[in-house]
């Protein structure tokens, strides 16, 4: 796709030299020069997909598809993975950059060659003709899927709109939420039929690529249908210009609709498992070997001959680069900035490993909750990780960890007091979140007993240890008030190029992004088997479902050195929300989570039950539409040069979110509505 992406470049440059007037305009390319030769279909289908609207490296949710890698970060869309400064993590209620008049733009180039690549038929072999015809459906699909999560319903262009035309043919009104869905699932059949079961060149989609994002948009159809059923009001509602569905489902289609998706979704994931063409990534993974594993799950987002990436965003340095090293690094790394991707504590408890308090949280005192008894010490802060799933490391920096050959130093501060040591707060609940170490006596009154960081790693207060000066937070913070630094007590490792030799820096990380894997394909698979199974619909390919998504939710937890299901999953909610629960933790900062939350309609305060996947209780971290995570910081004891850690809300820069019921549409581009007699506003906007 690099090359390709390059001689398209090259082709418009060559051609604007021209100076022959007997020539057509210099910025026009015929279809005699693109759709008669494999080259030139190359340059056509190289156009198309430097236009798609790939959440990578390049996507930053606040501001939507902009193709930007500044401050790029992952996972802090309000989901619960990852928090970042203020101003760029927020909730996922709207894009900056609506994805409506990109949208559009590329799906007249679908459109375009849909309907004059035929006169050119000749010039290709039957199965080269037919996979480029493939390739614009599988673009038409996957665009207007990305429009359906945003809008619901949309103007479904299936042509050239050609001006000057008829008077009204320009205009198109939005379709239903459910025809829209419809026309979907018919566009990656028609691909799926059409293109090649490999791809022809490096780039290029397959059958297998398109079927494993059908599975994937037809799961996302199938919830919506479901469950916005289950939302007050049910948020549906009809356009006033047009008097169409324009969101959500009708009353007496929902079912049936979420049935016939569900099985769609299950089919096309079951046709992947089926061909043996993808598999797990293990290349280095050895049973009851946790190192092996975790190194194992490191490599498998760096291998580009991975076995399980089925579809790749790829760059190569210092042509196609992007920054996430320069801006989601430890700080000691800073380049020019640093931290942007800043795992939570709940995100962490997903993960096995830790001893638990009653109520499910990871424990970190003698008590029964973090208020009671005394905090539990340990020699180093990677003593209290020793037991972690492998996954979660490879996922998670966690404090005292190495990365890059470097250790990394978290600490949010030093305590110079007598052990044992009582909890630092009598009150960590969500009422309290304000409150900050600076604040208390034993940091503001003599004796003084707490030290912190003043602002960041040059200005710190130093504490005599052990026969020298130490800074309070150590080398990653977190700081005080400067969100530079770890926000958390945890840095992001997913995605960082792990290579010492590597310097970070703007437009210097080329590392692949994997935007489909086989891990999506069996997760996808299993949900829509136990959504069929609740629905008391039989397989559609006469597989059997539920050994279907018991086997592929094992398989994942093996890989990851995970505990296995100690039977098979069931038609119930307790197996749906193991299947949500191994979603949330498999596929974290890879831009899935948040389209997650919005088709399980879990992100408003009445359903946040059920945002982890699992039952949690929302007021731990809810105030009616406003929610907030937490982090998990080690302190060094003086006394013994023992560590602690204390469970907190995320105090650096205070980051609040909040989740409306009517955010789980995006509003039209307020032009769009404005100057068309039949496009319609979102209802009750």
């Amino acid at each position: 796709m690099k090359t390709k992406i390059i001689l398209l470049i090259f082709s418009l440059l060559y051609i604007s030299s021209c100076t022959n007037l007997d020539v057509p305009p210099p910025n026009v390319i015929g279809d005699e020069t693109l759709m008669t030769s494999e080259s030139g279909m190359d340059v056509y289908i190289a156009g198309m997909y430097s236009k798609m609207p790939f959440e990578d490296f390049k996507y930053m949710a606040r501001w939507g598809v902009e193709y930007n890698s500044w401050l790029g970060s992952l996972g802090i869309e309000g989901t619960g993975e990852a928090v970042n400064r203020d101003g760029i993590t927020s909730a996922f209620t709207g894009e900056r950059t609506p994805y409506w008049g990109r949208a559009f733009r590329l799906l007249r180039e679908a459109n375009y060659l849909l309907e004059n690549l035929p006169e050119h038929a000749s010039s290709f072999p039957e199965i080269t003709y037919n996979h480029y015809l493939g390739e614009a459906y599988f673009v038409r699909a996957f665009v207007f899927s990305a429009m359906a999560k945003r809008f619901g319903g949309i103007p479904l262009v299936t042509s050239v709109l050609s001006y000057p035309s008829k008077e009204g043919s320009l205009e198109i009104p939005r379709s239903s939420e459910e025809e829209t869905w419809d026309q979907i699932l018919a566009d990656y059949d028609r691909a799926i039929n059409l293109l090649q079961p490999t791809s022809p060149k490096s780039g290029y989609s397959n059958k297998y690529v398109a079927l494993s994002f059908k599975a994937q948009d037809m799961l996302y159809a199938g919830s919506v249908a479901k469950y916005n059923e289950t939302v007050p009001g049910r948020l549906t509602g009809t356009g006033l210009k047009t008097g169409v569905r324009v969101i959500g489902f009708s009353e007496e289609t929902a079912q049936a609709a979420s049935k016939r998706y569900f099985k769609e979704a299950y089919t096309a994931a079951n046709e992947v498992i089926k061909s043996g063409q993808y598999s797990l990534y293990k290349k280095k993974w050895a049973a009851d070997n946790p190192q092996a594993q975790y190194q194992n799950m490191v490599d498998m987002f760096s291998d580009a001959n991975s076995p399980e990436n089925i579809y790749v965003k790829e760059y190569d340095f210092p042509v196609a680069t992007h920054g996430y090293d320069a801006y989601s690094a430890p700080f000691i790394f800073k380049a020019p900035l640093a931290s942007g991707t800043c795992p939570t504590l709940d995100f962490m408890e997903l993960f096995e490993g830790f001893d638990r308090y009653p109520d499910g949280t990871i424990k970190v005192t003698t008590g029964s909750n973090n208020t009671e008894g005394d905090y539990l010490m340990y020699d180093t802060p990677m003593d209290f990780f020793k037991d972690a799933e492998p996954r979660l490391r490879a996922y998670v920096i966690f404090p005292g960890d190495i990365f890059k050959g470097q250790e990394i130093e978290i600490r949010a501060g030093v305590y110079t007091g007598a052990e044992p040591i009582q909890p630092l707060f009598n009150d960590y609940s969500y009422a309290t979140a304000d409150t900050r170490y600076q604040q208390l006596p034993i940091y503001t009154q003599s004796p003084k007993e707490l030290f912190l960081s003043a602002r960041d790693g040059g200005s710190q207060e130093l504490v005599a240890f052990q026969g020298e000066q130490i800074t309070a937070a150590g080398a990653n913070g977190p700081f005080y008030n400067n969100a530079e630094s770890t926000l958390t007590g945890l840095y992001g490792r997913k995605w960082l190029n792990p290579d010492p030799s590597f310097e970070a820096g703007e437009g210097k990380s080329a590392q692949h992004f994997v935007l489909m894997r086989y891990a999506d394909v069996l997760l996808n698979a299993a949900e829509a088997a136990i959504e069929l199974s609740l629905a008391g619909v039989t397989s559609p390919d006469g597989s059997d479902m539920l050994q279907v998504a018991t086997s592929g939710i094992n398989d994942i937890r093996e890989r990851a050195g995970a505990t296995l299901l100690s039977g098979m999953l069931t038609s119930d909610i307790e197996s749906r929300n193991i299947v949500r629960k191994e979603r949330r933790k498999e596929l974290a900062l890879e831009h899935k989570s948040k389209w997650d939350l919005r088709r399980w309609r879990v992100q408003h305060y009445e359903a946040r039950d059920g945002f982890w996947g699992e039952t949690r209780d929302k007021e731990d971290y809810s105030m009616n539409s406003r929610y907030r995570f937490r982090g998990l910081y080690p302190f060094l004891s003086t006394e013994s040069g023992q560590y602690f850690f204390d469970a907190r809300f995320q105090w650096v820069s205070l980051k609040t979110f909040e989740y409306n019921i009517i955010d789980y549409y995006f509003a039209i581009p307020g032009g769009e509505v404005s100057k068309s007699p039949v496009i319609d506003q979102q209802p009750n906007r």
